[in-house]
């Protein structure tokens, strides 16, 4: 089944695990939204600036440290997603917290390792 992810901390770059994680995702069905520093493209996923509304999105995916992720803390929780994973280096107790409160699943995994054993 398709869980629409936001990959937020998105790069086109090809070395980047956000990148792989775009590739991964799609690979595997799923619809992908990118948010990142700059625009680009990764294969056929558009990365965005813009913190635009977005609907049904099922899981948040961060490539952001915590200190990057603070300005998008209401952006995230406006899209009501299902969870937020937070990849290694992305961990941040407050932003969970504030998940928690909002009925919002806080994960700390990663993305890759989860879509590689079936667990996403």
């Amino acid at each position: 089944m398709s869980k629409k992810t936001l990959v937020l901390g998105a790069s086109d770059q090809p070395h980047r695990y956000s990148y792989l994680a775009i590739q991964r995702l799609r690979g595997k069905e799923h619809e992908v939204v990118g948010i990142g520093k700059h625009t680009g493209m990764v294969e056929d996923v558009s990365i965005e600036t813009e913190k635009r509304p977005i609907e049904n999105i099922d899981t948040v995916t961060l490539y952001l440290n915590p200190t990057h992720q603070k300005e998008y803390y209401d952006y995230i929780l406006s899209l009501k997603p299902k969870r937020i994973i937070f990849n290694p280096g992305a961990e941040n107790e407050e932003l969970a917290q504030l998940a928690k409160e909002n009925n919002i699943q806080p994960v700390e995994a990663c993305t890759l390792v989860m879509l590689s054993t079936g667990q996403y």
